[in-house]
């Protein structure tokens, strides 16, 4: 029942990895597509701003309202940059825990095996399936079986 626990915690440990990894992803999947509307939104606003200005007074306020849409798309790219950077972060954050978590379940199995082997030598040990050396009696070939008792 020992091991069954530990596995247990060890799903609900990788449960919880894989439920904050989610959202992670999605709170900068969220922040990554607030900022892409926030830049296009201002880059609109410029542009339209732009045209509005450039019918007004000509060449000169055009060039700055080229300059000013240079940089809100510049903006927006270096936004959306900064997303994909933290999306990958976070996946790489998640894949870590997976792996952290895989790590403690076959350190749980390697244990549960160890423990098990014991129990069956104990028991081998108590019947006298072993002999002085700890190897095991041939006991298919043999019509009497001799059980040595150690002191």
């Amino acid at each position: 029942m020992a091991s069954h626990g530990k596995s247990y915690r060890a799903g609900e440990a990788t449960g919880r990895v894989e439920e904050k990894t989610d959202q992670m992803m999605d709170k900068t999947m969220g922040a990554a597509q607030a900022a892409k509307n926030k830049a296009s939104e201002k880059a609109q606003s410029t542009k339209n701003q732009a045209q509005s200005t450039k019918a007004q007074s000509g060449g000169y306020l055009s060039e700055k309202a080229q300059v000013a849409k240079d940089k809100a798309s510049g903006a927006a790219q270096a936004t959306k940059d900064k997303a994909s950077e933290m999306a990958e972060t976070a996946k790489e954050t998640a894949e870590a825990g997976k792996d952290n978590a895989g790590g403690l379940l076959q350190r749980t199995g390697e244990q549960v095996k160890n423990m098990a082997q014991g129990a069956a030598d104990a028991v081998k040990h108590t019947f006298g399936v072993y002999d002085e050396d700890d190897e095991p009696i041939n006991t298919k070939h043999t019509t009497t079986t001799t059980t040595t008792r150690r002191s």
